[in-house]
């Protein structure tokens, strides 16, 4: 693989940005705000797979932006007999968006690997997460520099693994799918999307899922440096 790549595309949130870190930080502050008396740890175990769930749905077209927001939180709180307003928790949800950024805990070995393939390769970001927080993400984790480029599937209208995500961030890179590698945690969005359109992908698999052998997985992304 590694001969023919010029251009290395990332996922952002689960692959370099610590989501599930800076996301339970982040409802810290809203509890606090907004006087929830709830355990936070209880509730991020609840909160974490309907989230998961409802990403899928929201990339699978089955809800909007507005329902992923109010539907997580109020799943989540009916869990522990708790039921607020829409009002209420469309101030919850803003409250969340608002303070999302404020911590940017990255994965250990994204730093030392950004550096490392910056100086080989170039580097480009293909996200489904909401264009008004992913480029704050960047900058405020002060990864933004390492990026020639950032593709939000908001500003194509489509969602990964819809291959027109993925033709517009080749199209803005200005780089062929065959001299390209997308490296990704979702296997589902990121690697068979990018697959469809002839890139080659590297799975980042932290959370120990099984899929097909013949895809080329790490567990730690410094094993990148094996392969790349």
């Amino acid at each position: 693989m590694k001969s023919k790549i010029t251009d290395v595309f990332f996922d952002l949130d689960h692959t370099l940005w610590d989501f599930d870190r800076n996301s339970a930080l982040a409802f810290q502050r809203v509890f606090h705000k907004h006087q929830i008396e709830l355990d936070l740890k209880s509730f991020m175990g609840v909160y974490e797979p309907i989230n998961f769930d409802y990403w899928k749905h929201f990339r699978e077209e089955r809800v909007t932006k507005q329902e992923l927001r109010r539907g997580r939180l109020v799943d989540s709180f009916s869990a522990f007999g708790r039921a607020y307003s829409v009002e209420e928790i469309d101030l919850f949800a803003e409250s969340y968006i608002e303070e999302l950024p404020g911590n940017n805990y990255l994965f250990n070995g994204a730093l030392e690997i950004l550096e490392y393939l910056a100086t080989s390769y170039k580097l480009h970001i293909i996200t489904n997460g909401f264009h008004e927080v992913q480029h704050i993400k960047l900058e405020k984790s002060e990864i933004h520099r390492y990026f020639r480029t950032v593709t939000s599937s908001e500003e194509v209208g489509v969602k990964k693994p819809n291959p027109l995500v993925f033709e517009k961030a080749l199209a803005k890179a200005n780089v062929s799918a065959k001299q390209s590698v997308m490296i990704g945690d979702t296997f589902e969005a990121d690697i068979l999307g990018a697959e469809s359109v002839g890139m080659e992908t590297i799975f980042y698999n932290y959370r120990s899922e099984s899929i097909p052998s013949k895809y080329q997985i790490v567990n730690h992304l410094l094993e990148i440096k094996n392969i790349l």
